[in-house]
């Protein structure tokens, strides 16, 4: 069982108190987003109006491991 299966069914008492800004659906987002950019990168949220709209993704890629493996051939 992880921390999530609660919240995907609609139950959110797996958290400490309730949600006050974010749905149970947006902490997953969230969750899926941070997931998906890799060991580098941002996930910002975009509030308009009071209410959270958006998620901004940023990947970023090291250029020093790049270069290290390019040094080695």
């Amino acid at each position: 069982m992880s921390a999530y299966d609660g919240v995907e069914a609609g139950n959110n008492r797996v958290l400490p108190e309730p949600l006050r800004v974010l749905t149970p659906e947006q902490v997953l987002e969230v969750d899926r987003a941070l997931a998906s950019i890799g060991p580098f990168g941002e996930v910002r949220l975009v509030k308009v109006k009071g209410r959270v709209r958006f998620i901004q993704q940023l990947h970023s890629h090291s250029l020093l491991q790049n270069n290290a493996s390019a040094g080695s051939e």
